[in-house]
């Protein structure tokens, strides 16, 4: 991922900081949407692209942590960087503990910025990922007849081929058959790849 690929959002109510992270930020080639206010940053924010959101704690409207926690509710996946004038010890705690990836004081050092705008971009790259694998795996499954369902969920558990046709009343061969075609439509290649993707699934929980 590049610098390109990744919006910046910077959420902060005092425009001459605005200013200043934004042309920080692009001169790092980031592109960047600034907001003076939570309300106009959330009529405006969608979730498709990978981006983070650099957030003033102490906003008029809606404070920092506040955002978060409507973000978190509202089941947005944004990496948060805090950036405030008067954060404490157990405010900052408490942004991390809900997921924040950083918590700056200003004024903001530029290196420690750009390092945690990187990082925060990384994890979202990262998420997005997961959950299209996660999507990817249930497409997958999705494919399997009710009977190939019925040996995987067998095969995961830890059962043989000739332990899985008993349970079913089933030949061995077929078995053997059914369980090729899991491999195949599932994508995996060995035993510990399908028990992972079962597990990735929720399966047998």
């Amino acid at each position: 991922m590049t610098a390109g690929d990744a919006t910046v959002f910077l959420l902060d109510d005092e425009p001459g900081m605005l200013k200043a992270l934004t042309r920080l930020l692009k001169a790092e080639r980031f592109a960047v949407q600034a907001f003076t206010s939570a309300k106009a940053f959330l009529d405006s924010y969608r979730p498709e692209a990978i981006s983070c959101l650099v957030l003033d704690v102490a906003m008029p409207d809606l404070n920092g942590l506040e955002l978060q926690q409507r973000l978190t509710r509202t089941g947005v996946l944004l990496p948060i960087v805090f950036l405030t004038g008067h954060g404490d010890i157990p405010m900052s705690v408490q942004a991390i503990k809900a997921g924040a990836v950083d918590f700056l004081t200003k004024p903001v050092n530029d290196a420690d910025l750009i390092r945690a705008v990187r990082g925060a971009l990384q994890r979202a790259a990262e998420e997005r990922d997961r959950i299209s694998e996660a999507a990817s795996l249930r497409e997958r499954h999705s494919s399997l007849t009710p009977r190939e369902r019925e040996v995987m969920a067998h095969v995961v558990a830890g059962q043989l081929n000739k332990q899985v046709a008993g349970a079913l009343g089933i030949g061995e061969h077929t078995i053997k058959v059914h369980r090729a075609r899991v491999m195949e439509k599932m994508g995996v290649e060995s035993l510990a790849d399908l028990v992972r993707a079962a597990e990735r699934l929720g399966l047998g929980r």
